[in-house]
């Protein structure tokens, strides 16, 4: 049995019911199969893609189920279960919330480098793409981009700038050097875990501080056979979403040791972050934090299905990155893409958009296909090449 097979026959099945759908108890997680097979199946999101009505009677599910309290200005309540549970997970003594991700990795590393302003990372990473250059404009960062086009940041490619901005004629040295894994900008491929604990090693001989832009962090340890605390072990901070596997509809949690973590809450308010009430964006994540990995097992298992079914109709073409985590390509040869997707939306499978004359779609895999059995899907997409 392999390694997909093996965590996809974990304790958690694939049918068990959706906190809050009506009729059903509202600690549970799944709709049973009946109520799942009238939701529908994505292949665009990295969690189940709650609409608005959804979340409201999950939300109210949560509520009525209670067992946990309000927060207070993001501060007890909920948001401290969530940081405790967090921090367990991720093998780390404390944890903060954050609102976004964005604020998460610039708390962490501006944290990090202390007095050393200096900090490497991907070239194809959110945090030097998707963030404003608000690293440098708020806290004085030089981010430095190396390894442009692949998802490893190696030894080889950190050591000459370390060497270069010690012995600079001003020396400026490197402080941190943050990683980001799986890397959304490359197809959600991972840093390969030899390499990063290469790294990892190389850093802390010299002093310098990492942090792990986990955002998708739980998806590894189906892809590494790791533990997410085996992985974050190999850096001193490191952020996970909370609404991109999790269903919450916003949030980040940020693990790292006591001493980097304190006084993060204050910072959170300096940053004009401290949300009144954090609560109604996070109280589905628990359910969701306990399932997560067994679901995304299972949810491979079933996408490889689904795979193996429409190859086998000579229709469709199914392609895989070597470093791949919850994405594969999908093709259908001479079929037009947009009315196949816009067919099987029609039939309840929504399909990612592709990019102008493209002849692939980027299919997402995540729990929501758990709903359905993997031959419906592929009925439904065969269904759907033809009107």
């Amino acid at each position: 049995m392999d390694r997909r097979a093996f965590l996809a026959a974990g304790s958690v099945t694939a049918a068990a019911p959706l906190l809050g759908w009506p009729g059903l108890s509202a600690a549970a997680a799944e709709p049973t199969d009946g109520l799942a097979s009238q939701l529908p199946v994505n292949f665009w999101s990295d969690g189940l893609g709650l609409g608005p009505a959804q979340y409201a009677r999950q939300l109210q599910a949560a509520v009525d189920a209670g067992g946990w309290s309000p927060d207070n200005y993001s501060n007890g309540g909920l948001v401290a279960d969530i940081e405790r549970a967090f921090a367990q997970r991720l093998g780390k003594p404390a944890a903060v919330y954050l609102p976004s991700g964005t604020l998460a990795n610039h708390l962490a590393v501006r944290t990090l480098a202390r007095g050393d302003r200096r900090v490497l990372v991907q070239a194809d990473s959110h945090l030097y793409n998707d963030s404003g250059d608000g690293a440098a404009t708020l806290s004085g960062l030089n981010l430095v981009p190396l390894a442009e086009g692949r998802a490893t940041l190696t030894v080889e490619d950190v050591a000459p700038w370390i060497e270069r901005a010690a012995r600079g004629r001003v020396p400026n040295p490197v402080g941190v050097i943050s990683v980001e894994s799986p890397v959304r900008r490359l197809d959600h491929a991972m840093a390969d875990l030899a390499q990063t604990e290469r790294l990892s090693t190389f850093a802390r001989d010299r002093g310098i501080r990492l942090h792990l832009d986990g955002a998708r962090l739980f998806n590894l340890p189906l892809h590494t056979g790791r533990s997410v605390a085996d992985i974050a072990a190999l850096f001193d901070t490191v952020y996970v979403s909370l609404w991109k596997h999790f269903n919450g509809t916003a949030g980040a949690v940020l693990a790292g040791d006591e001493a980097t973590i304190a006084g993060l809450s204050h910072m959170r308010r300096m940053f004009g972050a401290s949300l009144p009430q954090a609560w109604p964006t996070l109280a589905l994540v628990p359910t969701h934090l306990a399932r997560y990995e067994d679901d995304y097992a299972k949810s491979w298992a079933a996408a490889d299905s689904v795979i193996a079914r429409l190859e086998a109709s000579g229709r469709f073409h199914a392609r895989k990155l070597e470093n791949g985590t919850s994405r594969f390509f999908l093709s259908a040869p001479g079929a037009d893409l947009d009315a196949l997707s816009g067919r099987a939306a029609q039939r309840g499978v929504l399909l990612p958009g592709g990019p102008p004359e493209g002849t692939e779609l980027a299919m997402q895999v995540n729990p929501s296909l758990l709903r359905w059995s993997p031959d419906r899907v592929a009925d439904v997409l065969l269904a759907s090449l033809s009107a």
